[in-house]
């Protein structure tokens, strides 16, 4: 690592079956391209669960929500990029900038987002955090910000202004995506019908994002206090596909990642009608292939609610400073220290969204 660095502290992770704590670790000082944030806030999100899972034993620091404070910034980071310190900014998931999908305005799908987001260090292979002198698995997402300090790259950085810190914090990734996913990839409009499965975060951010263009909203649900919530922004929620007798479906988002749901999903939309999927499950599903082709169905992948944070993240934020868009309402707050409670309030189905507060 290189000289200089920040002491902070972090909740280290080592698998499923051993409970998270809070140490104290280094941080590497800034690149040039860095910038060092003081987080306010950070989601909990079913990805750092997956990768902890995927991860076993191994120590990391997760967390890729993170909102928080610039305090340092790398020599080329200019201050037209909004990036300053002393500046509240969103962290999101990183991009290169440079591939062909990067220009063409698609950076969820950067050529490089494996090797940028997943590899639990810097791309050139060099670590940002460690642990009583040890290198740890981080750089999640670019920023692990599951700590009172996360290291991230400028690009990453979406500068928010004075909004609340935890209701920003998850706009990084899990609320952006159910966001994203109607805005950008259905676009579902006046005298459409949008039909989501799963009221989690994402599935609820969506249920949002289509009531503020004032899209009627179907929602399948098994908890019930989700079905209230969802009900109370206007959507019509049912405990099972098996009420929709007659949907009348254009439109569909499936959260759940349950392959027997994608099939039965595609069976209940109008001709012409579109599915988008973002919940991850087992890799294989069957679907009956005539009935796509024959009725002009389309099935489609979203990552990141096919997003450009920097212009998505200030929307949300605004339709929400409008009232348009009521994100604090899905949003439940912990202390970072109670990370495994968190943990096991949101698979209980106590809380919709948490988010840590270091």
């Amino acid at each position: 690592m290189s000289g200089g660095g920040t002491a902070t502290q972090v909740l280290l992770t080592r698998g499923i079956d051993t409970p998270a704590e809070l140490v104290a670790a280094r941080l590497d000082a800034p690149r040039e391209d860095e910038v060092l944030v003081r987080i306010e806030a950070v989601g909990l999100c079913h990805t750092d669960l997956a990768t902890r899972a995927a991860l076993g034993a191994t120590p990391a620091v997760l967390g890729h929500e993170g909102c928080g404070i610039v305090e340092q910034v790398g020599a080329a980071v200019s201050a037209a990029s909004g990036i300053r310190v002393g500046e509240r900014v969103v962290l999101s998931f990183r991009s290169c900038g440079s591939c062909e999908r990067c220009l063409g305005g698609a950076p969820a799908y950067c050529e490089q987002a494996q090797r940028l987001n997943s590899a639990g260090r810097r791309p050139d292979g060099s670590a940002t955090v460690t642990v009583d002198g040890r290198p740890v698995f981080a750089s999640f997402f670019g920023q692990s910000s599951f700590a009172s300090h996360a290291l991230v790259a400028a690009d990453a950085c979406v500068p928010v202004g004075e909004a609340a810190p935890e209701v920003a914090a998850p706009l990084g990734c899990g609320l952006l995506t159910g966001a994203g996913a109607v805005l950008n990839v259905l676009r579902p409009g006046a005298g459409d019908r949008l039909l989501v499965v799963g009221a989690g975060g994402v599935g609820a951010a969506a249920v949002l994002a289509a009531r503020s263009e004032g899209v009627e909203v179907v929602v399948v649900e098994p908890l019930a206090s989700r079905r209230e919530l969802v009900a109370s922004f206007g959507a019509k929620a049912c405990e099972s596909l098996d009420e929709l007798a007659d949907p009348g479906i254009s439109h569909a988002l499936d959260t759940s990642g349950r392959p027997e749901i994608v099939d039965r999903v595609l069976g209940l939309l109008d001709p012409l009608g579109t599915l988008a999927v973002v919940g991850l499950g087992p890799a294989r599903a069957e679907i009956d292939v005539r009935r796509l082709m024959l009725r002009g169905l389309t099935l489609r992948g979203c990552v990141e609610g096919d997003a450009v944070p920097r212009e998505l993240v200030p929307e949300l934020l605004r339709r929400h400073a409008a009232g348009t868009l009521p994100l604090d309402r899905l949003v439940t707050t912990f202390p970072l220290s109670e990370w495994d409670e968190a943990v096991a309030a949101q698979r209980a189905g106590r809380v919709l969204k948490p988010v840590m507060l270091p």
